[in-house]
């Protein structure tokens, strides 16, 4: 069995190879060191149904700074994972500790990044003080900022990577080099436990014109960030890049979808706090009213779980310069290799903050990742819950993905709306 010695020095092997790849390419979604691909997706199975890591690799290295935390000993942590990519696009079980070593494509991809010498902006509504935002109180960032996490990354001509996380706390620094001075950067080594329950991560490789879409999307979608503070935001490359850099981290009063097509073929969705609309009705509607399959943080029971939708139609709680949306089906549970899980929301271990979904109808067949959950209201208090905040969806045309994840949230299904 491999000894943590050698794991760190494979590791430490590994970094030096994604740095030499990074030297000579533009930025990617990195599969592990060597292998760049066009875009992956990865689940992060909750600590109910896949506990702890796979195979006989040994966890909390904390490579990205922190320390192993009590959680991982105690057993309410996984960081067993699943993922597919534009090379593979069938969901595969993958090796490791998702995010804990550059062999996976969480801690490849976020590697190049913290390692590296790219520009960054990392943004998330849970930084728990770490970093400290001015303009929110408390140590997480409620409406009407938007409810999104993930990283952007970009060289000096512009071409860049994204990763969209669901992770509370997570990342929380972009560079080696302006560590966080209070928590951990690594998954399982964060004071917060966000491998307790499901998870996902998806990122995507980015043009000039992709990442100058994305800044625009997240200003639309007031995400939490600090142009001001170099261990979330190091500002560079491109004139108009830099410019839209410094835009971020203000309230927008935008009520208007923002939506792009990028030169991956993904639509990108940005929805503005001030549209006060279900989160993915908006998603249904802007693909042009298809039937969605979602999962996401769903918490049965309380006022603000929005129900299943059986038809189309136009909510009460709705804009009317927007198309109609198709009907949209809430999962609340999924299936790997015979192992069935919950995908409600909720305190423990057999729950889901994934916000992921699939196409049920229409020519084209949509992956889609998301920051939102689908809280809040199809009537009545408009400005409920994710009604009233912002957040991005990347929608990517992939039948095989498609199918694929369809499988996996392919369980029960929440009752409709009456």
């Amino acid at each position: 069995m491999p000894t943590l010695s050698s794991w760190r020095r494979a590791c430490l092997s590994l970094a030096l190879a994604a740095a030499a790849l990074q030297s000579h390419a533009a930025p990617s979604p990195l599969l592990d060191a060597s292998h760049p691909v066009d875009w992956w997706f990865a689940f992060k199975f909750n600590a109910y149904s896949f506990p702890g890591c796979g195979g006989a690799a040994p966890v909390n290295r904390c490579q990205f700074g922190g320390a192993p935390q009590g959680y991982t000993s105690a057993g309410s942590y996984s960081q067993q994972y699943i993922y597919a990519s534009s090379s593979q696009p069938s969901l595969a079980q993958g090796n490791g500790c998702v995010g804990d070593t550059p062999a996976d494509p969480v801690g490849a991809t976020f590697g190049q990044i913290y390692n590296g010498a790219l520009n960054y902006v990392v943004w998330n509504d849970q930084f728990y003080d770490d970093p400290a935002i001015a303009r929110c109180s408390g140590n997480a960032c409620l409406a009407p900022w938007g409810h999104s996490k993930g990283v952007l990354a970009w060289d000096a001509q512009g071409n860049g990577v994204v990763m969209q996380v669901s992770t509370p706390s997570w990342p929380a620094s972009g560079n080696a080099q302006f560590p966080r001075t209070s928590d951990g950067n690594t998954l399982g080594c964060v004071a917060d436990n966000d491998v307790e329950v499901s998870q996902h991560f998806f990122s995507l490789k980015l043009s000039r014109a992709d990442v100058l879409a994305v800044l625009q999307g997240l200003a639309n979608a007031s995400v939490v960030t600090d142009p001001g503070n170099p261990q979330i935001v190091r500002n560079g490359g491109p004139a108009d890049i830099q410019n839209a850099v410094s835009q971020l981290g203000q309230k927008s009063d935008s009520a208007t979808p923002q939506v792009s097509k990028l030169s991956s073929g993904v639509t990108l969705i940005s929805k503005p706090s001030a549209l006060q609309v279900p989160p993915w009705q908006l998603v249904s509607a802007e693909l042009g009213g298809i039937g969605l399959r979602a999962a996401t943080w769903w918490e049965s029971g309380k006022s603000t779980a929005i129900p299943s939708t059986a038809k189309p139609g136009k909510p009460a709680c709705w804009d009317s310069r927007l198309p109609t949306p198709g009907p949209v089906a809430i999962a609340t549970s999924g299936s790997w290799q015979g192992q069935t899980f919950s995908l409600k929301g909720g305190p423990g271990k057999n729950y889901n903050h994934a916000k992921i979904g699939v196409s049920t109808s229409g020519g084209a067949s949509y992956a889609i990742f998301g920051d939102m959950n689908q809280e809040g209201a199809l009537s009545g208090d408009c400005a409920s819950s994710q009604n009233g905040r912002g957040g991005l969806f990347f929608a990517l045309p992939n039948a095989a993905l498609a199918q694929s994840i369809a499988k996996l949230i392919g369980g029960s299904t929440a009752a409709a709306a009456r």
